[in-house]
């Protein structure tokens, strides 16, 4: 059976519905389906135990048929029509290979074992329900990821005529904790850094080759990929704002053979959501630590400009190594680590470090609205529903983050680079992350 020519198969434009006729000693009827073309599909329906129940199933294929609801192959089962949904239509619209992984994980680890054998005509909203059920006593994240994957996958079967309606449609998840007090403070301190510790951080990471990544994540977070990234290109020195608008990483598409050594997980890809594309103001220490690692780009590329064995890759990743690369996902693993133990810090990941930003500003009561739009959420809800919540939202704007980058920053002289790049560093500088 070619799945895509029957998923993809044309749609009838005109119909013949035979009368009831005994059909191997029960009782059945026949369908003439007719193309634009002129083909026509013959079709049979029999089985039934009477010449009543069969006449039922005729007139409810009538109205089935002039609604376009018909469906036309009931032979097409749950792990074919999800491997196909995966594989030939979401593979090639999803934006990362991380999106790609999970769903498949999804797809392979969770629907295929539970439903994958009924057929997609069976498909009911009690064996959805039931599954729903046995996935939230497992994971209630697990279960949320399989009911947007089953609601958008059924909607697209629907499209298809391959079930008569979405089965997945308004079904909700069991209730399976008692329902929290909305907008409440709820932060795990245990995967967040206090204030003391996030200038302990910043001070010891100078020394690191991830100074600026870890700036990038603490005080104005932004994701690993995202900081991998940023360009000397997004950022608008005069009003010293940086737009965030690619990541790196791996297309779901791309054949690693066809690519140089090393390119395959540094690919420009799209950031996460459209949410994700916004404009950040800089803060005044991060802003400092990029003019100091332009120095180091420039003389990097000075240095190498004629070097035909190892040339300079200008790239314009802020981001990069000596010889101009953009970082891996991994690069900054051994870094951090090293740096947590080292200084008695936490042993937590580095993407925490975006939910220490996160929280820092909840707990110094700023607009949650305002929060989730500085680190790119689709709705400020996910903020709530992912760092803690706050108890009101105080405003609609912004105003000033200063403080917070006063508290966090480590005491010491801010070093004058006079006309160098034709940029002032403003001591007075307010609205230091985000003004909405």
């Amino acid at each position: 059976m070619d799945l895509e020519l029957i998923i993809e198969q044309r749609q009838y434009i005109d119909f013949k519905v035979y009368s009831v006729t005994p059909i191997k000693k029960k009782y059945g009827f026949r369908i003439i389906l007719i193309y634009e073309n002129g083909e026509e599909k013959p079709m049979q329906k029999s089985g039934y135990a009477t010449k009543k129940e069969a006449n039922n199933a005729r007139n409810i294929a009538i109205t089935e048929l002039h609604n376009g609801t018909f469906v036309v192959n009931c032979n097409v089962n749950v792990k074919q029509f999800f491997t196909y949904w995966l594989e030939k239509v979401m593979r090639p619209s999803i934006l990362t290979s991380d999106s790609y992984d999970a769903y498949k994980n999804i797809v392979y680890n969770h629907i295929i074992p539970s439903l994958g054998t009924l057929k997609m005509t069976t498909l009911s909203r009690g064996h959805i329900q039931k599954f729903y059920n046995e996935k939230t006593q497992y994971s209630h994240n697990v279960a949320k990821l399989c009911k947007a994957v089953m609601n958008t996958a059924l909607k697209y079967a629907l499209e298809k005529k391959l079930v008569k309606f979405n089965a997945a449609l308004d079904i909700e998840l069991p209730k399976c904790v008692k329902k929290k007090k909305y907008r409440t403070i709820e932060i795990d301190t245990k995967k967040t850094l206090n204030e003391e510790q996030v200038r302990l951080l910043i001070e010891k990471s100078k020394d690191t080759p991830i100074h600026l990544q870890v700036l990038f994540a603490v005080l104005m977070g932004l994701r690993k990929q995202e900081i991998n990234g940023l360009k000397y290109s997004d950022i608008d020195y005069i009003h010293r704002t940086l737009k965030v608008q690619r990541q790196l990483g791996k297309k779901p598409n791309t054949d690693n053979s066809e690519l140089k050594v090393g390119e395959y997980t540094k690919q420009e890809i799209e950031v996460k959501t459209f949410s994700s594309n916004r404009e950040l103001e800089i803060p005044d220490i991060v802003f400092e630590a990029i003019l100091e690692e332009r120095k180091k780009y420039e003389r990097n590329r000075s240095r190498r400009i004629n070097d035909k064995t190892t040339p300079f890759k200008d790239y314009d990743f802020i981001c990069c190594s000596t010889y101009g690369n953009p970082r891996s996902k991994s690069f900054h693993f051994k870094y951090w680590k090293a740096l947590l133990k080292d200084n008695n810090l936490p042993n937590i990941r580095f993407h925490d470090l975006r939910a220490t930003y996160c929280t820092l500003l909840i707990k110094n009561n700023f607009n949650l609205k305002a929060i989730s739009k500085q680190m790119g959420h689709a709705t400020e809800i996910i903020s709530v529903d992912v760092y803690g919540d706050n108890e009101e939202i105080i405003s609609d704007c912004l105003d000033e983050l200063e403080p917070f980058i006063d508290m966090v920053k480590p005491e010491e002289e801010i070093e004058e680079y006079g006309d160098e790049l034709l940029i002032d560093i403003d001591e007075e500088y307010i609205n230091a992350l985000a003004v909405f």
